[in-house]
């Protein structure tokens, strides 16, 4: 989609419109995260969360404002006043649990033990003392002397009770007063303040308005967001940098077999013309000397023609593949022409099985290892000699044999240069990589032997999946 907007545009296209900038800004920014390494992605990340935090503490995220002027919602509490006047309880001596005494005067003399309450005290049974912690309090036994009157002993013990009483009982009033006294003072002090704090006037209310709470918990959240579309989106740059050098690649590939198989063409191109020549002065001459000859010679080159005419538009129309069958039907001819020229100098032997003509293999390749082996190895050897082209499976290969009983490899006055073995062993590296191979040998007791190996596969399998899928 266009960048810019129409004049008028409509909400679908703006909303278009928006999604496509947002996409690019997306790629852009995961371009920019991929291409940064992950120390500086973490330095980055670090200082996001610190810039976080101290903004969400400043303005405009942080602030305080005037809502208003209130008065004291309260009155001043008035000091109660407290009443001194004296308990008429009984002092209590307070403990954890009740402590009963027993005073008993005999004839020993005057004991204080301590004892159980009585049944009939308020106590609760629960709190009252074990026999263990009865043991464990103090008793007092005050012997008498001779002669003492222990009625009258009784009654000074009753006045010393009474007036212990009495002393326990005004030290408690004399703390409660001074204990009253303290808290009338604090109650005072806490009024003068209020007076003080009412006497200023009215408060003013101030309240705190934080908006960058969130802050934090953004950054973490771009942190993570971000982390994650690093990790993911450099996955997808690679995957589609191999895809690119994997297309760039398979272009070069195709570039260089179309150059190799131009080449080849070319390659035709010069071979096949000198051949016509030939092969029409030859049937020129059989027609006044042998016409029969003439005749059979002429249905080879028609057969040949009809062949070898439309190799190179059924290979660049298959992928640069057709049948063995092909290959053969313009080699026989071929050689059934040679022999009529060579006469009783050419011997030509054909081995390929039925069941291999659907094979699929190169187109030419034979065709021109055939042609070196007669141009080059037999016709320069006066005797002349064998030609034998065998088709075979190896070790789940299709092999090819071209041999000869020439003058052998590089011998002959007319030898080439060896650019069509070399074009031939770059086909096959274009075509099938390490599983094609091309081998020259000598072979016994004179001439060459060529083999080419390729990866079998039937054109009729190929066609009957085709069908299948279809």
């Amino acid at each position: 989609m266009s960048a810019t907007l129409p004049d008028n545009p409509t909400p679908y296209q703006r909303w278009q419109h928006f999604s496509a900038l947002t996409v690019r800004g997306f790629h852009v920014y995961a371009g920019w995260l991929v291409s940064i390494s992950w120390k500086r992605f973490v330095l980055l990340a670090v200082a996001l969360i610190i810039g976080a935090n101290v903004l969400q503490h400043l303005p405009p995220f942080n602030f305080k404002f005037r809502t208003g002027e209130e008065e004291l919602p309260y009155e001043l509490p008035k000091i109660p006043k407290v009443s001194k006047k004296r308990s008429t309880d009984k002092p209590v001596i307070a403990t954890d649990k009740p402590i009963h005494y027993e005073i008993t005067i005999d004839d020993e003399g005057l004991r204080i033990e301590p004892r159980h309450a009585p049944k009939g005290a308020s106590a609760p049974a629960s709190s009252a003392l074990s026999d263990e912690e009865l043991k464990d309090l103090p008793s007092i036994a005050i012997g008498l002397p001779k002669g003492v009157d222990r009625n009258e002993l009784r009654r000074s013990v009753e006045e010393t009770r009474k007036a212990i009483e009495e002393t326990v009982r005004e030290a408690r009033e004399k703390a409660r007063e001074q204990a009253l006294d303290e808290a009338r003072d604090q109650l005072e002090e806490a009024r003068a303040a209020l007076m003080e704090e009412s006497s200023r006037g009215p408060r003013t209310r101030v309240t705190y308005a934080r908006l960058g709470d969130f802050l934090d918990s953004l950054a973490w959240l771009i942190v993570l967001s971000s982390a994650v579309i690093k990790a993911m989106y450099k996955g997808r740059i690679q995957a589609e940098v191999k895809a690119a050098q994997a297309a760039e690649t398979a272009e070069a590939e195709s570039l260089k077999r179309q150059v190799v198989e131009a080449r080849m063409a070319a390659m035709q191109a010069q071979v096949e013309p000198h051949f016509l020549f030939n092969t029409l002065a030859s049937i020129d001459h059989l027609i006044e000397t042998d016409p029969a000859r003439a005749s059979q010679m002429q249905k080879n080159l028609i057969a040949l023609l009809r062949a070898s005419m439309p190799t190179m538009r059924e290979a660049n129309a298959t992928g640069g593949m057709r049948e063995l069958g092909r290959e053969i039907a313009v080699i026989r001819p071929y050689l059934e022409i040679l022999k009529v020229r060579m006469e009783e100098r050419l011997m030509t032997e054909i081995d390929v099985p039925e069941g291999l003509l659907s094979a699929e293999f190169p187109p030419m390749m034979i065709q021109s290892l055939v042609e070196n082996s007669i141009k080059h190895g037999l016709e320069p050897k006066a005797e002349g000699g064998s030609l034998k082209v065998k088709a075979e499976i190896v070790h789940g290969k299709l092999q090819i044999v071209v041999a000869d009983t020439g003058l052998g490899f590089g011998r002959a006055a007319t030898s080439g240069t060896g650019v069509g073995l070399a074009n031939i062993r770059e086909r096959l590296s274009l075509l099938y990589g390490s599983k094609g191979s091309v081998t020259v040998t000598e072979n016994q007791p004179s001439g060459t032997v060529v083999t080419i190996q390729v990866p079998y596969r039937s054109r009729t399998e190929d066609s009957a999946t085709e069908g299948a899928k279809a």
